[in-house]
């Protein structure tokens, strides 16, 4: 079997799983956003993976982003920036990335809106949050105030959250922190009604996510296989 029907299969193979997670908590598969994470994989892998019917790609590191958004040929791709914000590398992270989803104040996310402000782009963001106390992001005490602070920027607009669940050795360990952060983001929508969305889940509890309320699920392994230093 060739690699662009590999993928196409796997492909079919996610959003049956994103169809049955959602009809079992009765909601529309619709309303969720599958991006595929693409952290090293080659440009011809996204083409078929674009090919099989996907349109959002994620990326970790800001050169790949850069790279693989200008040499795939993806017309129209939505491009997702995954990887923690550096200001080395903001300037291809303005340039490439639709959604940022590892924002959190300070002064790479400050740069952010600067470089999107001056280029006349409004870039939209996930404010992530972390609930391991060891890992970039927001602790859970402090969204609310984080939002506030992400809000008040120009050039950048808060469309929710993000978290990486922490590893546990139970198989529904992660379902606690999904519940978790959809519960911050109703308390930060109440402030702040564009950010509704919710990007949590990756390849081994995207649909445990999803029956929680993901709107955003970021999947690579289910997709392209196991790759080196691949975490989604």
């Amino acid at each position: 079997m060739s690699e662009p029907r590999r993928i196409a299969d796997r492909i079919d193979a996610v959003r049956a799983s994103i169809s049955k997670a959602c009809r079992s908590v009765g909601r529309d598969p619709g309303d969720v956003r599958l991006v595929a994470v693409v952290k090293t994989v080659p440009v011809r892998p996204v083409e078929a993976a674009y090919a099989a019917g996907l349109r959002d790609f994620g990326e970790n590191r800001a050169a790949d982003l850069a790279r693989k958004a200008v040499e795939a040929r993806v017309p129209g791709a939505a491009w997702h920036y995954l990887g923690k914000l550096q200001t080395g590398t903001i300037k291809h992270v303005v340039r490439h990335a639709d959604v940022v989803h590892s924002a959190e104040p300070g002064s790479a996310v400050e740069a952010l809106a600067r470089r999107a402000a001056a280029s006349g782009r409004v870039v939209a963001v996930l404010l992530e949050v972390d609930f391991t106390g060891r890992r970039v992001g927001v602790a859970p005490e402090h969204v609310l105030d984080a939002a506030g602070r992400v809000s008040a920027v120009s050039g950048i607009a808060l469309l929710g959250l993000m978290t990486v669940a922490p590893l546990t050795s139970e198989a529904d360990g992660a379902r606690p922190f999904f519940r978790r952060l959809r519960e911050l983001r109703d308390r930060v929508a109440d402030r702040y009604p564009t950010a509704v969305e919710l990007s949590m889940g990756m390849s081994a509890d995207y649909t445990m996510a999803i029956e929680e309320g993901a709107t955003m699920v970021r999947v690579g392994t289910a997709i392209f296989g196991p790759r080196p230093g691949a975490q989604a």
